[in-house]
């Protein structure tokens, strides 16, 4: 049976920073680069290293381990009223997480000096939690997460299938608008949501343009949520970080959050996409492999 990489369930991690990068020679040196930092020498200081891949580059290099039917987010997503999901596709991600952030900041300066000769830098973002479990709208995230239990089962490629042990990661960057969002009242914000603030109950009923509402995961399938803050105190959002078993519920939830499908999710009015990649994150045993 495939192991999947460890850090996708590590919850409790107090800082984060994600690396985006593009090769700058043949891809197939980046892959092979950045499976070599799955040695203990790299992940140091109880670091937690993802590390994914654009869909059709792993598609390319490991055919016998890629799942059918995963594109990579080439395209923008563009709503019935021509609000925009912009694509901003790299060929890897890295996404570290630790207790402290200044063992993180060390194993990604490693990293980025160990991958030089093959990649570049695309896209860095840092992040840190917010009242333990809240993003920086003052609502409670992920409260629809499986539990540890049972999320390996939710959004790891089943053994038999081509890359099981592996999962599907949609990484999207949200920069909010902090001043339209905190004029709301909060009646006004749990409607946007489609959940009290305070204690996260889904309201009864909800607003058919509700965040809750256009993203059900008893509609679309269920996913599972490592969502993180980042930013400054004058420019700040969230760092969406949603796995699945397939690229479908991902994707569903995005044309439905962008109005291809019914009304344009309300939250939207309220955060910016900035970012938006879809990446393979194989097992680890497929990374040993290559």
């Amino acid at each position: 049976m495939k192991s999947p990489q460890s850090g996708i369930f590590a919850l409790g991690t107090a800082s984060h920073a994600y690396l985006e990068l593009d090769a700058t020679g043949v891809a197939g040196a980046l892959v092979a680069a950045v499976c070599s930092l799955r040695e203990p020498r790299t992940t140091m200081g109880g670091v937690n290293l993802v590390a994914g891949f654009r869909p059709g580059l792993w598609q390319r290099v490991a055919p016998e381990d890629a799942p059918p039917g995963v594109d990579g987010f080439d395209d923008d997503l563009v709503g019935a009223d021509g609000y925009v999901m912009p694509a901003t596709q790299h060929d890897a991600v890295l996404w570290l997480s630790g207790s402290a952030y200044d063992v993180v900041f060390d194993v990604a300066r490693h990293a980025i000096a160990e991958l030089r000769p093959v990649a570049s830098v695309a896209e860095e973002t840092s992040s840190w939690p917010y009242q333990h479990d809240r993003d920086l709208t003052g609502f409670i995230d992920g409260s629809e997460n499986p539990t540890l239990v049972d999320a390996p089962a939710t959004v790891l490629v089943p053994e038999g299938d081509r890359g099981a042990g592996g999962t599907i990661l949609l990484l999207q960057k949200w920069e909010h608008l902090a001043t339209d969002w905190e004029s709301l009242p909060v009646a006004g914000q749990e409607a946007v949501i489609g959940r009290t603030k305070l204690d996260s109950v889904e309201l009864d009923p909800r607003p058919e343009d509700s965040h809750v509402a256009r993203t059900d995961q008893d509609d679309f399938g269920h996913i599972f949520r490592r969502n993180m803050p980042y930013g400054t105190v004058t420019g700040h959002g969230t760092m969406f970080v949603g796995f699945a078993a397939t690229q479908a519920p991902l994707d569903a939830m995005l044309r439905s959050m962008a109005g291809l499908d019914g009304p344009r999710d309300a939250l939207t009015r309220y955060t910016r996409p900035l970012t938006g990649a879809y990446y393979f994150v194989p097992s680890t045993d497929s990374l040993r492999a290559r």
